[in-house]
């Protein structure tokens, strides 16, 4: 039987929220050879939108019109900088109240969980968002438990995930719920994209926001940035700044609320994890760790679990290329 999936967009919506998780479905349809879903994208009136990346999306029903078509298994909510508009509009509040309670799993994309909170659709669930707007999400929403560092997340029949390409990770698990791992695997590996990313979002956002919002620590990070492995104590850190050791932990407090030295161990873990899935050949923790300054094997599986949720060995399995699966030694390896 197939399955109505309707994704819900408006005018400046994000193009990839929708048109990541309308992929992995029509994929499932192709591969399948037979119509598993059937998608609709639906917007208050029908025809073309401008998404906030300046293309089109052209959507063939209106939301009125819903109700009309065959019964809806999963509503989807697009995120984007139109967001906003759209929780100060009672008719798509309305909308969203009158169709929750007649499908099976209702969800958001990014910052579309904005629109669901407002509508009263995830009060004390947990939920998640894009890491930028965790914050402003939590203080608009006071009674939602939000989870800054997941992907995706379910709680009482709601999902919910972080930005953007995190839309196509909550479709494959939803493909992968109706229709098994077999063929969640395969959309996933038609698309060039992995059935489960380990660990969080904050693995992809913290060395990128830091770069972004380092303030007066640029010329810093740049000299960090430029040389992982080099010599960095503390002092000789602030000696480059030339300020004291302590004015350069309150620098980096305000700008990047962590350490000097908290800061070096992930920007040296980025480099390890990248190492990781930088050859076919195998890679012993001792040598890896040595050569970016992570102490021993052991202090660096320790902070690998603890960066990115997974060990290094379970990491590169999910990341790297199939002919890595055969070269993990043991011992001193992953």
């Amino acid at each position: 039987m197939s399955r109505h999936i309707a994704l819900i967009a408006y005018p400046d919506c994000q193009l990839l929220d929708v048109s990541g998780p309308w992929q992995v479905f029509a994929t499932a349809n192709e591969l399948s050879q037979r119509p598993l879903y059937q998608l609709t994208l639906a917007a208050d009136v029908p025809g073309k939108l401008m998404t906030n990346g300046g293309l089109a999306l052209d959507a063939s029903h209106s939301l009125d019109q819903l109700a009309a078509l065959p019964p809806l298994d999963t509503l989807l909510v697009a995120g984007g900088s139109g967001v906003a508009r759209q929780c100060e509009t009672p008719e798509m509040l309305a909308t969203l109240r009158a169709l929750a309670p007649q499908v099976r799993r209702l969800g958001s994309i990014c910052s579309g969980a904005f629109l669901l909170a407002a509508a009263g659709l995830l009060d004390g669930l947990r939920v998640t968002t894009h890491w930028r707007y965790v914050d402003a999400l939590a203080n608009a929403y006071p009674s939602l438990k939000v989870a800054p560092d997941a992907l995706y997340v379910e709680s009482g029949g709601r999902y919910t995930s972080a930005g953007v390409t995190a839309g196509i990770d909550l479709a494959l698990s939803l493909l992968e719920a109706d229709h098994g791992a077999e063929l969640a695997g395969r959309v996933a590996r038609e698309l060039v994209v992995f059935l489960h990313r380990p660990g969080g979002q904050s693995q992809f956002s913290e060395i990128l926001r830091g770069q972004q919002s380092a303030g007066p620590l640029r010329r810093l990070l740049d000299h960090l940035h430029a040389d992982p492995a080099g010599e960095h104590a503390v002092d000789q850190m602030a000696a480059f700044m030339a300020v004291t050791p302590r004015h350069l932990s309150r620098l980096f407090r305000r700008y990047l609320n962590t350490t000097p030295g908290a800061y070096l161990t992930q920007l040296r873990l980025e480099q390890a994890r990248l190492a990781l899935l930088d050859t076919h050949q195998p890679v012993a923790l001792e040598r890896l760790a040595a050569r970016w300054r992570l102490g021993g094997a052991e202090q660096l599986r320790r902070q690998f679990q603890r960066y990115y949720g997974v060990s290094p060995s379970v990491y590169r399995q999910r990341f790297a290329s199939s002919h890595a699966d055969s070269t993990l030694e043991h011992h001193s390896c992953l």
